[in-house]
């Protein structure tokens, strides 16, 4: 079998978490529970790529990787074409973009870059917990998490009472089975054993079975985000977005990556009902790439990328920038799309509307009262 790289980290990387598990404060008909999606897209995603600026100098830096077929969004702006349902929702007032956006981080490590794109922080490293887990915390959101996968995500720590399942054929041992194995052990690790094996056992049947597979984990997620009384917060974590040789433009290797978010947006969409209207759907990622193509025909680490958002929360579609423009004088470092807005900015608005929280205490809680602007109502709807 030939194992490439690309179906290695789609075998293995293709992650999903939950979080804010058991919520009936939330789940009511008359005050149904607002849902964000956060889909994390490690290796640093190419704006320019997903979202093309109709802009002749495009040719001139990356004459490989032009698109030729495009989704067109406005006089100014488009969409790949591997991000079909994307595009059919910004049709419907269900899809935005932010674009000439990144954290402020300049410096193109992936380690650092993704330390600061889940921490919030200004330095690498400074933080323990991630930005959407203090938001949950600054909105009273104190119920048990969940993690549907080995690894607790950095950018959902500071929520208390998680915990992690990972998604198996294997079937659930019965209680015989747990009462033999904890009998195995001393007293003091026998309790802490028979609290975990409560906690699988008690997990509703939608969270038990199943494979990693991105489909498999999207529809998952479809159906656990669905319930009134299920977790408000998931987040994706994708691999594969560091697209160093081989790029491509309407094929290739970004182009199927592209197309694995919108494998996420489209099941979500399809399977969530009427919960789509109360739910966002927002993209994460360290940095964007370099405007000009390399020798390999792809692209290096940049600065300003994009954020694609979907789902009913948001106030209509549109593309939300202050566009610095690709004259090598208006470049970062002569090289890189400027980012013209903090993307610190757009989540902590996000997290404001979705989890009715004032902005200014997101602000001060989960950014540390740092100099972020309020888009919440340019970007996102109040639904009570």
């Amino acid at each position: 079998m030939n194992c490439t790289r690309r179906s290695f980290l789609k075998g293995s990387l293709a992650t999903l978490f939950f979080s804010n598990f058991n919520i009936p404060l939330y789940g009511s008909i008359q005050n149904p529970k607002k849902n964000i999606v956060v889909i994390s897209l490690r290796g640093g995603m190419d704006g320019l790529t997903a979202v093309p600026v109709s802009d002749q100098m495009i040719s001139k830096y990356r004459s490989d990787l032009v698109l030729n077929k495009k989704l067109n969004l406005n006089s100014d702006f488009s969409l790949h074409p591997k991000l079909k349902t994307f595009y059919d929702l910004w049709s419907k007032d269900l899809a935005s973009v932010v674009h000439a956006t990144n954290i402020p981080y300049t410096k193109r490590s992936h380690f650092d870059g993704q330390n600061m794109m889940e921490t919030g922080a200004l330095k690498p490293y400074i933080e323990k917990t991630g930005w959407l887990g203090r938001g949950m915390k600054s909105a009273g959101l104190y119920e048990t998490s969940l993690a549907l996968s080995l690894p607790m995500p950095l950018l959902l720590r500071g929520a208390i009472d998680n915990n992690n399942y990972f998604p198996t054929h294997l079937q659930l041992p019965n209680r015989d089975l747990i009462k033999i194995v904890t009998e195995a052990y001393g007293d003091v690790k026998k309790d802490d054993l028979g609290n975990v094996y409560d906690v699988i056992l008690n997990r509703p049947l939608t969270m038990q079975g199943g494979n990693d597979s991105l489909d498999s984990l999207s529809k998952r997620a479809a159906k656990i985000l669905n319930d009134p009384l299920g977790p408000r917060v998931a987040v994706f974590d994708l691999e594969g977005f560091d697209t160093h040789t081989a790029q491509g433009n309407e094929n290739g290797e970004h182009a199927d990556n592209l197309q694995d978010i919108d494998l996420i947006v489209k099941n979500l969409y399809q399977d969530m009902g009427e919960s789509f209207n109360n739910t966002l759907i927002i993209t994460l990622t360290e940095f964007g790439r370099t405007i000009e193509q390399n020798g390999g025909n792809g692209t290096e680490h940049g600065y300003g990328g994009a954020i694609l958002m979907a789902g009913g929360l948001l106030k209509r579609s549109q593309v939300f920038t202050d566009w610095p423009g690709l004259k090598k004088s208006s470049l970062f470092e002569g090289r890189d799309l400027n980012s013209t807005i903090d993307s610190r900015s757009i989540y902590a608005s996000a997290m404001s509307s979705v989890f009715d929280t004032d902005f200014e205490k997101i602000k001060r809680d989960v950014f540390w009262d740092q100099d972020i602007k309020n888009y919440s109502e340019k970007l996102f709807k109040n639904i009570d």
